[in-house]
């Protein structure tokens, strides 16, 4: 073998070997779950609560569902109630969305954290549905468990605790 062939072989062996390194450490980035603010996944996130609520004053029951991933793992309190499943939590806001007449709210001290693939959101909810004609007034403390599956964040978990606030 002649000096430049060995010296070409030699070349695209070294360029090889650069460029597995560089992408090993690119493939090695390492994410702070804990630290990162993520903030491409909050707005998405703030879409989905954003939906969610759109889809309750639309009464849509079947987009509602949608934003759940509803399996063994889903689970659900309200109040000081026992522990919902899938199952009891999706009849229930079917119930609810096909049965709400009109729908205001606000989300206070709404927070997105972020933990890579999981997300949890905590708000002070002011729920204003009217039912049968009788407006209602709703408070509650709220958190809502988010998981990133298939590029789409889907709940999880809920856990609501009504309370009565002071005007």
């Amino acid at each position: 073998m002649s000096f430049k062939l060995n010296l070409l072989v030699l070349a695209i062996f070294l360029f090889g070997i650069n460029m597995a390194s560089a992408q090993s450490k690119m493939s090695n980035k390492y994410i702070d779950i804990l630290n990162d603010e993520f903030p491409e996944e909050k707005v998405a996130i703030q879409k989905v609560l954003d939906g969610i609520f759109k889809s309750i004053q639309e009464n849509d029951a079947d987009k509602l569902i949608s934003y759940h991933v509803y399996g063994p793992k889903f689970t659900e309190f309200r109040n000081d109630g026992p522990r919902f499943d899938a199952k009891d939590n999706e009849e229930y806001e079917r119930g609810f969305a096909n049965g709400a007449e009109s729908f205001e709210y606000n989300l206070g001290d709404l927070k997105i954290d972020v933990f890579g693939e999981v997300a949890i959101v905590t708000f002070e909810a002011d729920f204003r549905p009217t039912f049968s004609g009788t407006p209602m007034q709703i408070w509650a403390n709220v958190t809502l468990v988010f998981v990133k599956t298939k590029g789409e964040w889907k709940i999880t978990h809920e856990h609501f605790t009504e309370f009565q606030k002071e005007k």
